[in-house]
């Protein structure tokens, strides 16, 4: 006969031995993991951090002699580069603030829609807005409501009313405004519709049993569980536009003093040539999309807390 302890410890083998499988297999799912990341590491470093350290070296050195100088940044804090900053800043936050109210509005519509064919379809031309940018859609716009454009002849046929006799110009800020919001807008209902899909309907049913009214209920339930995710969504529409410039390029050029068609005027040599001042204005670019980002993932944070992720 064994002894106790000899047989405890006879039972206990095979639990030990089964043990080491498993955290074989947990190392072995770690390093895949590792593995698969890296292809998005490199592209970061290569695409984007580096780049990014470039930049700085570059705004901190003069271009004539190499020297290490500040004068960059002197520079770039003249009157017409603030002026650029001020101007990228405004038509970002009037584009993400009104894609902002009407997508989330839209995308509680899409949500609440009983037909499952006409959502999907809504959704797919969503995505392809979101991702229509660029040349061709400041062409498309311009051919709208350019000088000639067919709604600018047809409200002038119709209706004898000439939209740039108003005021009104696509080469200009409000037109831009118009422009960025066509793509502003189906962003919003795309990363919008999963954060309403979290609201669960108990709650309403909750609310309601409790006498709240259908305003009590979005105004104390409702909107304090999705202000962070709008947030985030609206600080995702600014960084969108701020960093755009091929279409106010294609369409505005020098009539909108924005900063990459500035950065893009200084380094290609509109006027003069200055790469150090390009680097400068592009490390300013890099702070405030820095500052928008940095909000947006705050407000991530505090989704996540809410659903315990």
């Amino acid at each position: 006969m064994q002894p106790q302890g000899a047989q405890g410890r006879a039972k206990a083998m095979p639990n030990e031995t089964s043990v080491g499988p498993k955290r074989g297999r947990g190392w072995s799912y770690t390093l895949t993991s590792w593995l698969g990341l890296v292809p998005f590491l490199l592209f970061c470093l290569l695409f984007e951090i580096l780049p990014a350290i470039i930049i700085i070296q570059g705004s901190l050195r003069d271009d004539t002699t190499g020297a290490p100088t500040l004068d960059n940044f002197r520079h770039m804090f003249s009157t017409e580069n603030l002026h650029a900053f001020g101007t990228s800043i405004a038509i970002s936050l009037v584009t993400a603030l009104i894609g902002g109210v009407f997508g989330a509005l839209a995308a509680y519509g899409l949500s609440h829609l009983q037909t499952g064919w006409l959502c999907n379809l809504l959704i797919g031309f969503s995505s392809i807005a979101a991702n229509f940018a660029g040349v061709p859609l400041a062409f498309a716009f311009v051919a709208t409501l350019g000088v000639t454009g067919y709604v600018t002849i047809a409200l002038h046929n119709w209706l004898h009313l000439n939209l740039y006799d108003l005021g009104f110009s696509i080469y200009q800020f409000w037109g831009l405004v118009i422009v960025y919001v066509y793509f502003q807008l189906p962003l919003m209902i795309l990363v919008t519709l999963p954060a309403l899909s979290s609201l669960r309907p108990e709650w309403r049913e909750a609310a309601t049993n409790l006498g709240a009214s259908n305003l009590t209920y979005w105004r104390k339930v409702a909107l304090p569980i999705l202000f962070p995710s709008l947030v985030a969504a609206v600080m995702l529409l600014f960084a969108n536009s701020f960093g755009a410039f091929a279409t106010a390029f294609a369409l505005a050029q020098g009539n909108i003093n924005l900063v990459p068609i500035l950065i893009n005027f200084v380094v290609n040599g509109n006027v003069s040539i200055d790469f150090g001042l390009g680097d400068a204005l592009a490390v300013g670019m890099i702070v405030v999309l820095l500052i928008a980002v940095s909000l947006y993932t705050m407000m991530l944070r505090r989704v996540n807390t809410w659903q315990g992720r």
